[in-house]
């Protein structure tokens, strides 16, 4: 069901935001656990380049977070930063735009937790991350996993 729905959605976030469903899904991790739910990335804005002779320049990530707490976040802007380069694999953003604006829905959604999935499906996501060397990546992709066919099963 997720990856019906990623087929879907990947093509109009990519074309409209300038992202790929991926940062959206990882963003928990990107902003860290003090700042994931009242923040929210909206578009990475890219630079235009002339022709195919104009050297890459990295793109500004545009998120949204909820009033007052736009100064919290803005403090880690670079260890965030940080986090979102290693996320892509390379120097794709080179700074990040604060926009104020509610970030409520996402909030809500994170307190209610992991859906609960069967037993089958736990030792399947287990069976595959098993051969992930990294103990936090690891934990992370099966955290992920039981995010997904949960929800998925939800709906």
């Amino acid at each position: 069901m997720f990856e019906l729905a990623a087929l879907v959605l990947e093509p109009v976030i990519a074309r409209r935001a300038g992202m790929k469903i991926d940062l959206l899904a990882g963003w928990a991790q990107i902003a860290g656990p003090l700042h994931a739910d009242y923040t929210r990335p909206e578009k990475i804005i890219w630079p235009r380049q002339r022709g195919d002779d104009d050297p890459y320049e990295p793109g500004v990530l545009v998120v949204a977070c909820d009033g007052a707490r736009a100064v919290l976040f803005q403090h880690e802007l670079s260890q965030v930063l940080e986090r979102l380069n290693i996320f892509f694999g390379f120097d794709a953003v080179a700074r990040i735009k604060i926009v104020q604006k509610p970030v409520v829905q996402v909030a809500a959604r994170r307190r209610h937790g992991l859906p609960p999935i069967d037993a089958a499906s736990a030792s399947r996501i287990e069976a595959i991350v098993q051969g992930v060397d990294d103990e936090k990546l690891r934990k992370s992709l099966a955290e992920l996993g039981r995010g997904v066919i949960g929800r998925a099963r939800r709906s």
